[in-house]
């Protein structure tokens, strides 16, 4: 039996018409005279263009969704420009604190990482230790303050339906997002070359924490797009019981990068990440000029208004 699906805030009409009057539904929008995107189980999705900026299409882009652990991606929008790579820290008991049988990348309270391997173990292999920490070390003292720094950066992106509760994306109350809110956090990760790295590397070692008796092992990307998909740049899964699967992908195709966000989705018939290919290939298919709205930029919403272009004008 699936656990119901936790009641979302009261809508806010300003929220809902971010990017474009036209996102401001709960069903399908796509520009006129294209071909019908393909059917998906996903309750809300978003196709957008990472460079213009411009909403090719989707299904209740405003419709608040929970993100299981495409959260991640607001966790590192948030604290990879803050954090050395090359860095060595130590993993806490704290850390550790995660819910059990959730996903883990394999940390052990004690180790010693260097902060590039935490992002592999957390973007790689979902781990929740890994946010926990990245949480932490990121705001410079504890993972409840991390949460809050995610939560002020996805204002300043203009995502104004997330409220993130856990760095991980484990399910917390009051934990939402929505789909075009993912689509500008992905556009602020794929942003940062170094993200861009970590979301195609294919597999990386931990290593052996002798102190603690533990051998080195090695983690593969969980992300099927990034072998299967031509052109893919990455992105990330999620699922929780609540979330069912969430997904964000991206991918590059005769020099458009488009990316596909989706929550509420299940496994059957198809996989998140098929799913979202499905969206991408369609998604390549329209001309460059198609749109129904736009991503607005990072701190245009909290600019002062005389010099903030309108986040509520409908693109042509």
């Amino acid at each position: 039996s699936r656990p119901p699906r936790p009641s979302p805030p009261p809508a806010v009409p300003e929220q809902r018409m971010v990017g474009g009057a036209a996102l401001d539904t709960a069903g399908l929008v796509v520009p006129a005279g294209v071909a019908a995107p393909p059917r998906v189980s996903a309750t809300s999705w978003l196709v957008a263009d990472l460079d213009s900026g411009q909403v090719l299409g989707g299904c209740g882009p405003h419709e608040y969704g929970t993100p299981a652990s495409v959260q991640k991606l607001l966790l590192a929008a948030t604290m990879l420009p803050r954090l050395d790579p090359k860095q060595t820290v130590t993993v806490t008991e704290a850390d550790m604190n995660i819910e059990p049988g959730s996903s883990a990348v394999g940390l052990v309270a004690g180790g010693r990482y260097t902060i590039e391997t935490i992002w592999l173990g957390l973007l790689l292999n979902s781990g929740n230790e890994a946010a926990n920490a990245l949480a932490r070390l990121g705001s410079g003292t504890d993972s409840a303050a991390g949460v809050r720094d995610m939560n002020e950066r996805a204002h300043q992106l203009g995502a104004l339906q997330t409220h993130a509760v856990t760095p991980s994306g484990l399910d917390g109350r009051g934990q939402f997002t929505s789909a075009y809110d993912l689509a500008l956090i992905a556009r602020a990760c794929f942003a940062e070359p170094t993200f861009r790295r970590y979301a195609l590397t294919e597999q990386t070692s931990i290593p052996a924490q002798p102190r603690q008796r533990t051998k080195g092992f090695e983690i593969q990307n969980e992300n099927q797009l990034i072998y299967r998909y031509p052109g893919a740049l990455g992105g990330k899964t999620g699922f929780t019981d609540l979330a069912r699967h969430t997904y964000v992908g991206a991918a590059e195709r005769g020099g458009r990068r488009l990316v596909v966000t989706l929550l509420g989705a299940e496994s059957a018939p198809v996989r998140g990440w098929e799913q979202g290919a499905a969206l991408l290939d369609w998604g390549f298919t329209l001309p460059r000029d198609a749109a129904v709205g736009r991503l607005v930029e990072p701190g245009e919403l909290t600019a002062t208004p005389s010099a903030a272009p309108s986040a509520l004008a409908t693109e042509s």
